[in-house]
């Protein structure tokens, strides 16, 4: 089997996987009397979009600006109704506005709804700028978002290693859309780092008292989420090499 068809496979029984396991949740989670319905609808189809454009990303095609806008809009509907804040304003105030950065960028790139983007590599200067970056944004971030939490919450309620997330989430989040909308391959790298951030994140709020009905959903998402990365970077990897390394 050659790596176009296995990646068209692999993207094809994700998403088709995704679509499957988020219907039967929120159906099982509607049977719920308190379930808040409008939200449980809307994390499902955002997931769903959410995976879509991922999906694409994976491949390097347009097409995953578009459902990103739709993924985008939807999740800052999310986290603020969850008051994730730090999860919020980088939905609407950054990763909005990055879509249409990143869909101006890859069009000079040569993407289109079926030719993949012309990816490229950080220089080991660069990936030790990126990783310093991040790590200082982590800690202002964390620092911010406690600050936040702690004048509109009492300091024995609040959630440590959820503030902790929401920071790493954010941080990570910013550093994974630049690099994406630039189309380098190291984006993969902090995608992964991401997803698993997120998974941390969405499930500490699942187990938390006053979890919504449709934090499974946002869970289940990032895992999904997390082995599309994982595929993303093996195909990124091939994208971004120089013609020495065929």
């Amino acid at each position: 089997m050659n790596d176009k068809k296995f990646n068209k496979i692999f993207s094809t029984t994700l998403l088709t996987l995704m679509v499957v396991v988020i219907a039967i949740t929120t159906a099982f989670k509607l049977q719920d009397p308190q379930a808040r319905t409008v939200m449980l609808l809307i994390a499902a189809f955002g997931s769903v979009m959410g995976v879509a454009s991922t999906v694409l990303s994976a491949n390097g095609l347009l097409w995953t600006f578009l459902f990103g806008v739709l993924d985008v809009t939807l999740g800052s509907i999310i986290a603020i109704d969850n008051g994730l804040w730090g999860n919020f304003a980088l939905h609407f105030f950054f990763f909005l506005p990055m879509q249409f950065v990143g869909l101006w960028q890859w069009r000079k790139r040569g993407a289109s709804g079926e030719k993949e983007v012309r990816a490229r590599r950080l220089t080991p200067k660069q990936r030790w700028l990126v990783v310093g970056c991040m790590l200082a944004g982590l800690a202002v971030s964390y620092a911010v978002l406690l600050w936040i939490k702690m004048r509109t919450v009492a300091p024995a309620e609040i959630n440590r290693p959820q503030v902790f997330f929401d920071a790493a989430v954010f941080t990570f989040n910013i550093a994974g859309q630049i690099l994406m909308s630039l189309a380098y391959m190291e984006q993969w790298v902090v995608w992964n780092l991401v997803n698993v951030s997120s998974i941390c994140l969405w499930g500490s709020t699942m187990v938390s008292s006053e979890a919504s009905s449709y934090t499974v959903v946002m869970f289940i998402k990032y895992c999904f989420y997390l082995l599309n990365s994982i595929n993303g970077l093996r195909i990124w990897i091939n994208l971004s090499r120089t013609p020495s390394e065929d």
